[in-house]
């Protein structure tokens, strides 16, 4: 299990929105993860996408991902904790599997992490699926490998099986001063 040493960590996290103010949703998130003492060191273009994989018909998403690093990084299980809690102050509620939501914060890779356990798979098991976590994450970081699969996640999402609409709703450039 490869997480970096302390001075390397990094993380990237999976934030979507299709409810409410989804661009404002994903901005309190971002502001949550830096009021719970994470460093956000970059954060990807906001991508509009189709629901993936959901029961009943939903609004689409806006969905980002936020690459967090430094020292202060806290360890994989912490890290998911921390981000339970802003999704818990932001209203988020697991009620039903799938469902609606203001507010989704995934831990996708910790590091070279690779992990399973009750709480927490490292790297994230659909990652590799998802067009609409693929396409952020490879804006962030192209030539980053995928733990397990060791391509990139250029590679991993020119041939994703995923056909759904994802499109830039706004560039990551813009975010700065709205964070």
């Amino acid at each position: 299990m490869d997480e970096g040493t302390a001075e390397e960590r990094r993380a990237f996290v999976g934030l979507g929105s299709n409810l409410g103010d989804r661009a404002g949703n994903l901005l309190l998130g971002v502001r949550g993860m830096l009021n719970a003492g994470l460093l956000v060191a970059r954060l990807s273009s906001i991508y509009e996408t189709e629901p993936v994989g959901v029961r009943e018909e939903q609004p689409p998403y806006l969905n980002m991902v936020a690459e967090l690093s430094g020292a202060s990084l806290p360890e994989p299980e912490q890290l998911l904790a921390r981000l339970l809690r802003v999704e818990y102050a932001l209203g988020r509620r697991r009620e039903r599997p799938r469902a609606a939501r203001t507010i989704d914060l995934d831990l996708l890779l910790y590091g070279g992490a690779v992990r399973a356990s009750e709480f927490l798979t490292l790297p994230h098991p659909r990652l590799h699926l998802r067009r609409f976590v693929l396409a952020p994450l490879a804006e962030l970081d192209p030539d980053g490998l995928h733990p397990l699969l060791r391509k990139t996640f250029a590679e991993l999402l020119a041939p994703v099986a995923d056909d759904s609409v994802v499109e830039i709703w706004k560039p990551g450039e813009e975010l700065k001063d709205e964070v």
